[in-house]
């Protein structure tokens, strides 16, 4: 009933949001479209008015240059003195040329010192020097082919529109500069053009030169203006010099625009169109207001519907909050439950443990002990040690908090090197079945965490079947893991390890409960419910998952999934058996650990051993040391975790100054070696014995007197 109450009401709250969520998406989806359908159109509409555009600037300046080149032919081979003997016929000429070209204004003869020898105006021409304009400075030195100026006034006693000259070089028949034939033309023409075709509100024309000078345009400018080639349009132009389309802002009234512009072939001149993006937006608002005249009022009709039906489920949602919250205070005092056993567990099997050793170290010290006895308390010490630290182990795993040691191994070896030992675990009368796949399936994994987990589950298995039946493990490869929302999916599937036994079965009502810290079913002084939690935790840290079927009577089989890997680099080879503690040799070890009493038992195990140990308290007591001399030192063996610099940071920065000095870890518990590792360092975990930390470090030690010739030579 609370479920459906809750779930009545969130799907009233999603209708609602629904329906305003729905229509609005709805809206904005077509105003998208529209903007998008609208924005093309523009587009097309400009490039269709650049179309014309171009091609009346086009045919303007094609008449203008075979007008001055016409006026060339008909000067062809005059000197100035020709020239100005003929003045008279020349400007009726030059007249009747003038006026068949309304774009034109005048047109001009002048000699090379820029005195006009004929125009189209009046004759004779005015003796003035027009040396100095643009459209004749620019073929003083060399012939530039037809040269376009900028926008100029007339000179006095001239008058009328401005203008821009249109130029051609005279030339000697030596090749010498003999003045220029100019054509003066009128802005305003082609702006009269672009004011007939211009008739979409926001329209826009321009004429200007390449080097950023304007020429004409419309709407006219309040000022004159010269394009920045620094700017959007000029680093435009010089992205994409023939022709394109941008959006900006234009320099001379502050207007966005959105502009087409193409350049003139042969000649350094571009024409630009274009509208102003507040006309474009204009039509669309115009398209989309007849979506809201309809949409508004229907979506406000529904909104109000489903606001009365929540108000009125409001109360049962209100109940559904109040049980949520009882159910919420329930499981709360689950979990202290749990957290109260966890502990009390742990709490109750570390006594058992301290008792014993306290109880052998009590007994050692009683005088007069036979040997016999001593060493079978030392045997008891070592062993409750050792069990200790299986548990320990054992929490961490659980916790996901262990630090692994991830080696590519193949599974199918390592199930095979454990049946051997699990068949002496499980006794006689269980019969043990392997399945193998026919190839390879490698792992990146904690070798020793697996063997445990794979021990741990047959030990389960051989419990529930009493001490008879039948033990099958099976490994075969999962493309998937049966809960895909666990873990990220592997890239290279997974590997299941299946242990399954005929045994009695585990009740459906405690299924959810048998990965618990110390939950078990059997009888006290049998097990300490730690097994499968070791299973649960290695799993979990490893990125794979634990799964459980079983029928009451029908046996169980848990299956063990764990990413699969790339069978690459170096594989772990399964042999193993503990080596006698190695001699120093006079191996000398500087020893970093802050817990004092730990440190000294380190160093004066070495010592015994033959090694030269050196012991400091903190971090920086051995970067002084090594400060000193760092060649006298073989090895560093540090604790992980001190105060001020840690262990990992205390390496770093040793392999940071002595590359070739070997370093080794060691901790109890690190929570940055469980999340990332121990960072490539050699590492041994506490609680350790002389025998592992000898044999350990002459291994780091060998390694490194391999390693220098070889480094020498090359």
């Amino acid at each position: 009933m609370q479920t459906a109450q809750r779930h009545s009401l969130k799907l009233l709250q999603w209708m609602m949001a629904a329906s305003l969520a729905l229509p609005l998406a709805l809206f904005v989806f077509a105003a998208a479209i529209s903007w998008n359908s609208i924005n093309q159109a523009a587009d097309r509409e400009i490039e269709r008015t650049l179309d014309v555009a171009h091609e009346h600037a086009l045919k303007v300046f094609e008449t203008i240059d075979r007008s001055l080149s016409e006026i060339a032919e008909i000067i062809r081979g005059l000197p100035d003195a020709g020239i100005r003997s003929r003045e008279e016929s020349l400007h009726q000429r030059l007249q009747q040329l003038t006026a068949s070209l309304p774009q034109v204004k005048s047109t001009w003869v002048f000699d090379a010192s820029g005195h006009a020898l004929v125009n189209s105006l009046v004759a004779p021409a005015p003796d003035i020097d027009f040396s100095d304009r643009e459209y004749f400075k620019a073929h003083a030195a060399d012939d530039v082919g037809t040269y376009i100026g900028e926008v100029l006034t007339p000179r006095p006693p001239y008058r009328g529109a401005p203008f821009f000259g249109v130029s051609r070089r005279r030339s000697t028949e030596a090749g010498d500069f003999a003045g220029v034939i100019q054509a003066s033309v009128l802005p305003e023409y082609f702006e009269n053009f672009y004011a007939r075709i211009g008739r979409e509100s926001g329209s826009f024309f321009a004429l200007g030169r390449t080097d950023g000078a304007m020429l004409a345009g419309y709407p006219k400018a309040d000022r004159e203006f010269r394009l920045d080639p620094d700017g959007p349009v000029g680093q435009q132009l010089a992205a994409i010099p023939d022709g394109g389309l941008i959006t900006v802002i234009s320099p001379a009234d502050g207007i966005e625009r959105r502009l087409g512009y193409r350049r003139l072939a042969e000649y350094p001149v571009y024409v630009s169109a274009g509208l102003e993006t507040s006309a474009i937006r204009a039509r669309w608002i115009a398209t989309i207001s007849q979506h809201l005249i309809f949409g508004v009022p229907a979506t406000a009709l529904l909104f109000l519907l489903l606001a009365l039906a929540l108000r009125r489920t409001r109360r049962l949602h209100e109940e559904a909050e109040r049980r949520q919250e009882a159910e919420e205070a329930l499981k709360h005092g689950q979990r202290l439950e749990a957290l109260g056993q966890l502990t009390g567990g742990v709490a109750h099997d570390f006594n058992n443990l301290l008792t014993v050793i306290r109880a052998s170290i009590d007994m050692l010290r009683r005088p007069n002990l036979p040997e016999q006895r001593r060493l079978r308390y030392i045997d008891a010490i070592s062993e409750t040690v050792n069990r200790a630290s299986k548990l320990t182990g054992q929490l961490l795993a659980f916790a996901r908090r262990q630090t692994l040691k991830p080696e590519l191994f193949d599974v199918g070896q390592s199930v095979q090197v454990l049946s051997e030992m699990i068949g002496t675990l499980a006794g006689p009368w269980i019969e043990i079945v392997t399945r193998l796949p026919d190839e390879p399936c490698f792992i990146n994994a904690d070798a020793g965490q697996f063997e445990t987990a794979i021990i741990n589950m047959a030990v389960n298995a051989r419990d529930a079947m009493d001490g008879v039946g039948r033990l099958t493990i099976a490994v075969r490869r999962a493309a998937e893991l049966p809960i895909p929302d666990s873990h990220p999916p592997s890239p290279h599937g997974y590997v299941a390890v299946a242990v399954g036994d005929t045994g009695i079965g585990i009740p459906q009502d405690q299924l959810g409960r048998i990965f618990e810290p110390f939950f078990t079913t059997k009888q006290i002084g049998h097990g300490t419910g730690l097994g499968l939690s070791q299973v649960f935790g290695f799993a979990k840290q490893s990125g794979g998952e634990i799964v459980v079927v079983s029928e009451v009577g029908k046996g169980s089989t848990f299956t063990l999934y764990l990413p699969r890997a790339a069978a690459a680099g170096p594989m772990l080879q399964f042999a193993a058996a503990d080596a006698p503690p190695v001699d120093g040799s006079g191996m000398s070890v500087l020893v970093v650990e802050d817990n004092i009493e730990v440190g000294r038992f380190a160093a004066d195990a070495l010592s015994e051993l033959g090694y030269a140990a050196t012991l400091v308290d903190n971090a920086a007591h051995a970067l002084e040391a090594l400060a000193g001399d760092a060649a006298r030192f073989d090895v560093v063996f540090t604790d992980v975790a001190m105060p001020g610099m840690s262990g990992i940071e205390l390496a770093q920065e040793i392999r940071r100054r002595n590359p070739d000095l070997p370093i080794v870890l060691t901790s109890g518990y690190s929570q940055v070696l469980a999340q990332r590792g121990s960072y490539g360092f050699d590492f041994l975990q506490k609680p350790y014995s002389i025998e592992q930390l000898s044999q350990l470090l002459h291994k780091v030690f060998r390694r490194k007197t391999t390693r220098t010739p070889t480094t020498a030579s090359s």
